[in-house]
């Protein structure tokens, strides 16, 4: 099988699912994904006519959501872990670049 070059990736951040396709996909109702969005845990892309369309990023993030519900966490504590896993993401990224041989930081 050929890889992919960069530019035939797919842009894991377009929005190509709509809401009853992603509900089916990671097995939760609509009801709960527009709850999700009204809490601030994900945010779709929209169409010029205002309907959701969500990514491959979304999908991820939305099961993410479940499998912190499942664990037992209320809303307000899955934003919190949402919100300290891409801080943590965020500061790896910056440790591993300013280890890179040839960086001027220490």
């Amino acid at each position: 099988m050929a890889e992919r070059t960069e530019e035939q990736q797919p842009d894991r951040e377009k929005g190509v699912y709509a809401i009853s396709v992603v509900a089916a996909l990671v097995g939760t109702g609509q009801q709960n994904i527009r709850l999700y969005e009204r809490k601030g845990l994900l945010t779709p892309g929209r169409t010029a006519g205002g309907t959701r369309q969500y990514s491959e990023s979304d999908l991820v993030t939305l099961r993410r959501i479940g499998e912190l519900l499942d664990e037992g966490l209320n809303l307000a504590g899955v934003a919190k872990v949402l919100e300290l896993e891409v801080e943590n993401e965020r500061l790896y990224r910056e440790l591993k670049r300013t280890r890179q041989p040839g960086s001027t930081n220490p």
